[in-house]
């Protein structure tokens, strides 16, 4: 029985050690201050238990005392690891919050956050720290539309003070599966479910038009000037079961990449007419992947030929397009490049996209909290750097937003130290200044410019 129980306390800390060891990871930003709590208790308990045991039965049988040693030394390491990792992290975040206010601005034109607290938002919006704002479902959660509102007009009356152009105010409202602002914005159907309902070309366009119409009008009214969508990845029925959120295959819009063109194109003409812009995503296209990137790593093992005959069709054709971001997906272009994400790949961003393209349109990458990132190999402190070295021109943070202290410390080291390229931050620079001024109109606004 001593035995037993010397095995059971083993495999609880053996089972718990892994996650001591990453335990900053975005996968617990729900349940922080838990998940702290519990990785420091539960391995002090066991620790103190397996002492206590030690050193009472000095006689106990010998199997019975190496696994109680082992328990120990994995308790010690988890508890250890924990203090660690959680020291560091303070570290780095009074590192960013003491950085140079010119340089901390400077960088943090490429940087969109999401939030849980609302004071730490201000913030960072007080020191010129960031970008803009991805307002998610946990955001709006209880919220009316007239309380949502005037929150986002607070945050931009404090860009209006510092005399700085507006925030980009982005979110997911796609339609169908993915709305994050609905409720309390008014469901909506998906893209997919528009065109399905309706056989003829020209109704179909308009369609599609009055849709994005609405949902832009929607948009603008809280504040929202960019909005995560259209979805422009083929739908090429590939099902993973283990898939539980990505599911392209429920949110694409068809598996003909003209009809994706045409259908993007006046999605996001109509909701630019709004003042909302649209995003392309997710470049290089994620329907014929396979994995889940919110999880893991994943390879799009696609020739470049192929690609351009079908997948990159939506992407090449609407690119240029006023009003219009694309999002870089963290897959791994493998006939490009075999070892990094597209997002942080110069292969693809500066050679594909920026060179053989000749693309000057605003990428943004995915969510920097997903595990393609924070689990590769550059870690998503190294992969920051990479991406704007690259040609992206933001970097976003949502799902979990202490990642923004590792990116941006990131930033700042590599800034103090040469390695970022100046030139091509300064070519990023004129891209989001020409797009903040852009007007649906064709005029450039008049707020002031970074």
């Amino acid at each position: 029985m001593t035995l037993l129980f010397a095995v059971a306390r083993l495999g609880f800390i053996a089972a718990l050690l892994p996650y001591a060891l990453d335990w900053r990871s975005p996968m617990f930003a729900s349940v922080r201050l838990w998940a702290l709590c519990g990785f420091i208790l539960c391995p002090l308990a066991i620790g103190l238990l397996e002492i206590r045991l030690l050193s009472t039965n000095r006689a106990g049988a010998r199997m019975a005392r190496a696994i109680s040693m082992i328990a120990l030394t994995s308790a010690v390491l988890a508890l250890g690891s924990t203090v660690a990792l959680e020291a560091r992290f303070h570290w780095m975040r009074n590192e960013v919050l003491r950085a140079d206010p010119r340089q901390l601005e400077r960088l943090g034109r490429h940087v969109i956050v999401g939030y849980r607290d609302l004071t730490e938002l201000r913030d960072w919006i007080e020191r010129r720290a960031v970008a803009g704002v991805f307002i998610g479902a946990r955001n709006v959660r209880g919220s009316t539309v007239d309380e949502i509102r005037q929150r986002i007009a607070t945050l931009q009356d404090i860009r209006r003070r510092q005399r700085l152009s507006p925030l980009w105010i982005a979110t997911d409202q796609e339609g169908g599966a993915v709305e994050r602002l609905s409720p309390p914005l008014a469901r909506s159907a998906s893209l997919a479910d528009i065109i399905n309902a309706q056989s003829d070309t020209s109704e179909r366009a308009s369609a599609v038009k009055a849709y994005a119409s609405r949902q832009g009008r929607d948009l603008a009214d809280i504040g929202v000037n960019v909005n995560f969508a259209p979805v422009v990845d083929l739908n090429h029925r590939v099902v993973n079961p283990g898939d539980r959120l990505t599911r392209i295959h429920e949110r694409a819009i068809s598996a003909d990449p003209d009809v994706v063109a045409d259908v993007a194109d006046h999605y996001c003409a109509a909701l630019w007419q709004a003042g909302v812009r649209c995003t392309l995503k997710h470049f290089p296209g994620l329907r014929r992947v396979y994995e889940d990137t919110h999880r893991e790593s994943a390879d799009l093992t696609v020739g470049v030929a192929e690609l351009s005959a079908t997948d990159w069709v939506p992407f090449r054709a609407l690119m240029h397009r006023a009003g219009a971001f694309t999002m870089l997906g963290h897959v791994r272009l493998t006939a490009i490049d075999r070892e990094r994400p597209a997002s942080i790949s110069k292969a693809v961003i500066t050679g594909l996209l920026r060179g053989d393209w000749r693309s000057d349109a605003i990428l943004i990458t995915d969510d920097f909290c997903m595990g393609a990132v924070t689990d590769s190999r550059e870690g998503i402190g190294a992969a920051s750097v990479a991406t704007l070295n690259a040609g992206a021109d933001l970097i976003l943070v949502s799902y979990d937003p202490d990642q923004y202290y590792p990116v941006m410390h990131a930033l700042l080291k590599a800034d103090a130290a040469g390695r970022l390229r100046q030139d091509v931050l300064g070519d990023s620079n004129r891209r989001l200044s020409s797009a903040l001024a852009a007007r649906p109109d064709g005029t450039a606004a008049t707020s002031p410019k970074r």
